[in-house]
């Protein structure tokens, strides 16, 4: 079933259901930072993937048929294998605000995306939104230390276009019908874990030592972060519009900040408060459809 003909109800409860993705994702920054070695950002790309993946597998029992070994390929190294050392490289060089916002591209990446690929109609309802809650969310996040390191900034944007073209795909390539989303997610962590094994040793290595906070910001990001968020995330997608859907992707920077700043003991000024109101408008209002133009008043032939 498709968004255009579900009944208003069980879509918004898919809405609701998908955006609490988003949110789980926004840990990872406090998590990366505060619990993980740094400067593996490969290895933790790897522990993210391969070992969920493994347990995925196990749980759905499905494997791959025809052309869907060379598809989850590609869907894992974008969403996954391409995409999670950039994130950590870009949380590891940039001040949170900085990465956030950067983050926050995504929604206007994937709605072109989705005019090249799906063959949409460019909506300029839904950039609109885009680039107001993208602003929103620089206003909550970006501070006078934001420092702009240009590695930094080219793997945030990397990223932004890799899981955006990820989720394109996976929208247009659907979910075969014998595959429940467990497996989907299994499929893409797993090839993404594979595809990141030989780099995560080669690049990074294992760190030294790896103590009990991070193997439990490892287990995290691997069981809740990637798991369980890519199960309802392929699900979400499989019944929401893309477009809107990537708007949902503000509430991971709008978490991420708002995380910082309770870890920080700081408290929110006016402007912050002032840019999550403007990012969680965009994000409400991209849901819904654009507003219908009125027909002009055209009177009545007289016989």
């Amino acid at each position: 079933m498709t968004a255009s003909n579900q009944p208003i109800g069980q879509q918004a409860g898919w809405i609701l259901l998908t955006a609490m993705v988003p949110m789980v994702w926004g840990t990872t920054y406090i998590v990366t930072t505060h619990l993980l070695p740094e400067g593996h950002p490969v290895f933790a790309a790897f522990m993210r993937t391969l070992p969920p993946g493994l347990i995925a597998l196990a749980l759905s029992r499905q494997l791959p048929r025809g052309r869907w070994w060379w598809k989850s390929l590609v869907l894992g190294g974008l969403n996954m294998a391409a995409f999670f050392p950039l994130l950590f490289v870009t949380a590891q060089r940039l001040p949170g605000g900085v990465a956030a916002t950067l983050g926050a591209v995504q929604p206007i990446v994937i709605a072109f995306l989705a005019v090249l690929i799906l063959h949409e109609r460019l909506s300029g309802w839904r950039l609109w939104w885009g680039i107001t809650g993208m602003a929103g969310v620089g206003m909550v996040v970006l501070g006078p230390d934001a420092a702009l390191d240009p590695l930094g900034v080219l793997a945030g944007l990397a990223g932004a276009t890799s899981m955006g073209a990820g989720v394109v795909l996976t929208k247009k390539w659907g979910r075969p019908e014998h595959v429940n989303a467990v497996g989907l997610a299994g499929w893409q962590l797993t090839a993404a874990g594979l595809l990141l094994a030989i780099p995560a040793l080669v690049l990074d290595g294992i760190p030294e030592p790896i103590d009990a906070g991070a193997w439990a910001g490892y287990a995290w990001l691997g069981l809740i972060g990637a798991l369980l968020t890519y199960t309802i995330w392929f699900a979400g997608i499989r019944h929401l519009s893309v477009t809107p859907t990537a708007l949902l992707g503000l509430l991971s920077p709008l978490t991420a900040a708002l995380l910082g700043a309770l870890i920080a003991g700081e408290s929110l000024t006016l402007l912050q408060v002032t840019g999550f109101t403007i990012a969680l408008t965009a994000l409400v209002t991209g849901q819904l459809p654009p507003p219908s133009r009125a027909q002009p008043f055209r009177p009545k032939e007289i016989q």
